[in-house]
């Protein structure tokens, strides 16, 4: 669809630039003086190329930070009864980041348009994800929109602290692992052929590990170029699947199945599901409304189904948690809470009772983890050097008459 760029005068008087899309010059005309807009001027718009634009885009990337802090004043003058599009159009004037800027002001004109917030979002998926945008619906519907953007600052907040700390954590770990694989591959390549001649010209007897270490060696120095090819491969074949249902689904069962992470990452869903419940319920939805937004919002695969079974047997007249409580991945300390809330009929306090008490055991857990990251690298890392020193010196060792 075209787009024209225009100058317009806004009802309280100021001059506003833009860009809309319309069919044509008039439609153009036409939808802004929907908005009841004075049009000053309006002239079509090339706009810059593909790549031009994504270059430009990625110079001016929006931070994590920079996104916490538009949502956190969007919040505050939302709970100060702002009218949403001030409150939009206050963010554009205080906003540093071009990108950012930038977005928001088109957001703010989609609302003066007639769309609502969360539509708006929608149309930066880049920028805006669906766990968010559908939120904010989920806040506009219940009349929560102050409450919701609140905990959408806060839980960006904790990821970025998350993300933060870990890579705080791994940063003296990766430089060690990043050391030890160029250290690694000098000797694989230059270092173990020379040896494995000397071993093998004197007769040696080789252990499983100094054979292992010099197959390894070989097929570095001869099938080098197979390595690449396959891990292209690979590659490929991976982000193909993980573009299809069916492989979202088992990657995300994978990722809940791994040690340590994967309980951490139960808590996080069981966080995600019962706050997303809790304000949709609170604002006066229907449980199964609460879930089909739950559905689209919680973030993995494995879940979506679960709520999508539980939809349907909410529908036929059974208990919330009689899918939940078949699944190794809810705790059933939660399962138990949600049936005890449902049989009292106090399952919304009960939702956000479990809400509080997981987000607890997600930041021990994260502090937990964080501890551990470092020494358990070191520890592992001390291990593979040992062992292919060992594999190099014993055969040295057994030639040189120590046994």
């Amino acid at each position: 669809m075209p787009t024209f760029r225009y100058q317009v005068r806004i009802p309280d008087g100021r001059i506003q630039s833009g860009i809309v899309e319309a069919e044509d010059n008039d439609s153009a005309i036409e939808a802004l003086e929907e908005r009841q807009y004075e049009v000053l001027s309006i002239e079509p718009y090339a706009g810059i190329s593909k790549g031009a634009d994504s270059f430009l885009r990625f110079l001016n990337k929006v931070k994590n930070k920079e996104l916490v802090a538009t949502i956190r004043m969007l919040a505050v003058m939302v709970s100060a009864s702002v009218p949403i599009v001030d409150s939009v159009r206050n963010i554009v004037h205080q906003t540093k980041n071009p990108r950012l800027k930038e977005i928001m002001a088109d957001i703010a004109n989609e609302i003066e348009g007639g769309a609502k917030l969360s539509d708006a979002m929608e149309r930066y998926p880049n920028i805006f994800s669906g766990f968010f945008t559908n939120m904010i619906r989920s806040g506009e519907t219940t009349g929560q929109l102050s409450e919701v953007l609140n905990y959408l600052a806060d839980q960006q907040e904790k990821d970025f602290d998350i993300k933060s700390k870990l890579r705080g954590a791994l940063m003296y770990p990766a430089f060690i692992i990043a050391g030890m694989f160029v250290a690694g591959f000098v000797m694989m390549v230059y270092v173990v052929p020379k040896l494995t001649q000397v071993i093998i010209e004197a007769g040696a007897e080789l252990p499983l590990s100094t054979r292992i270490l010099i197959g390894f060696s070989s097929i570095l120095v001869n099938f080098w170029w197979v390595l690449i090819l396959g891990a292209i491969i690979i590659g490929i074949f991976m982000w193909a699947w993980l573009k299809t249902e069916e492989g979202r689904y088992n990657f995300d069962k994978i990722k809940l199945n791994i040690p340590i992470f994967g309980g951490l990452l139960r808590d996080i869903y069981i966080v995600r599901f019962c706050q997303s419940m809790y304000t949709l319920m609170k604002g006066g939805q229907t449980l199964v409304q609460g879930l089909e937004v739950a559905a689209s919002v919680i973030g993995n695969e494995v879940w979506k189904r679960m709520i999508m079974d539980t939809i349907i047997a909410v529908n036929d007249g059974e208990s919330i948690v009689s899918v939940m409580q078949n699944s190794r991945y809810v705790p059933q300390m939660a399962v138990q809470m949600m049936a005890v809330g449902e049989d009292t009929g106090q399952l919304t306090d009960i939702l956000k009772r479990i809400s509080d008490f997981y987000s607890r055991s997600v930041d021990n857990a994260s502090a937990t983890i964080l501890t551990l990251i470092e020494p358990i690298v070191i520890v592992t890392l001390g291990l593979g050097v040992g062992l292919m020193v060992s594999a190099i010196m014993i055969p040295l060792y057994n030639i040189s008459g120590g046994v």
